[in-house]
């Protein structure tokens, strides 16, 4: 057997972390090239795939290679409940921006204006994932493929498009940006190849992208609440949009 350790410190600066036995199982049920993948026991986390993901439990067995607990947590910042770990290839920019690009489109793009907190990031993604959203923007400088962020979207950015872009080159489509300011979110019906844009929570949206915003969107909020969590508002928007798309298949609630 190949010992992984020195191919997961080749690998380790180009590659994608995935932190947890959750994170691989998404990556690898939505087609994630994964080269080296470990655990600190094999037996428990093939038992966890037949629980809980055994679409994927063939797959994982032959990926999954036992390595002792203190060789796992070494290959990582934090070791995680599950003592799992992988690393996966980033899927090209180029075919994220022609997915991202292509019209018509039927499920929304989300974009998050220069979002500071990473966790935050990462739970948007989960939830676009979720709802089937054509991909997830982030403009600014925090780059979406940040292993926290990655970790907060438990390794379903690879069931969707994830990139950054500069506000003039976000896709087309109508841009509907939330905004305190904005029209009620409720007598709106959001197109399929909606733009979604929302600000980061402490500064709102961005001069640039307000300015191109097509529409402002607000969210229904009781008087003296000042705002709310990133992900909670882009979880109520999808949600809304979703009221009015085609139904989707139910999705695994399970952590």
């Amino acid at each position: 057997m190949t010992d992984p350790v020195p191919v997961w410190h080749r690998l380790a600066g180009s590659s994608v972390l995935l932190d947890g036995f959750h994170a691989l199982k998404h990556a690898v049920r939505f087609g994630a090239e994964v080269p080296v993948a470990v655990t600190a026991d094999r037996a428990a986390t093939l038992a966890l795939a037949d629980e809980l993901a055994p679409d994927v439990r063939d797959a994982l067995a032959g990926l999954l290679t036992e390595v002792p607990y203190e060789t796992y947590a070494s290959l990582v910042p934090r070791p995680h409940p599950t003592a799992v770990a992988a690393l996966a290839v980033r899927p090209s920019r180029e075919s994220h921006l022609a997915r991202l690009a292509r019209t018509p489109r039927t499920a929304p793009v989300v974009v998050l204006d220069n979002p500071r907190n990473l966790g935050n990031a990462g739970a948007v993604i989960r939830l676009a994932a979720g709802f089937g959203a054509t991909g997830v923007v982030t403009t600014g400088t925090v780059d979406p493929w940040h292993p926290t962020v990655v970790r907060g979207g438990a390794g379903l950015h690879f069931a969707t498009a994830v990139e950054r872009l500069e506000v003039a080159d976000l896709p087309a489509g109508p841009l509907f940006a939330l905004d305190p300011e904005g029209d009620d979110l409720r007598a709106t019906k959001l197109p399929d190849d909606a733009v979604l844009a929302f600000g980061s929570e402490r500064t709102g949206l961005s001069t640039e992208l307000r300015a191109r915003a097509d529409h402002l969107l607000s969210l229904p909020m009781r008087p003296q609440v000042s705002s709310y969590n990133l992900a909670t508002s882009v979880a109520m928007t999808l949600y809304h949009w979703s009221l009015a798309a085609p139904l989707q298949g139910r999705g695994e609630l399970r952590e």
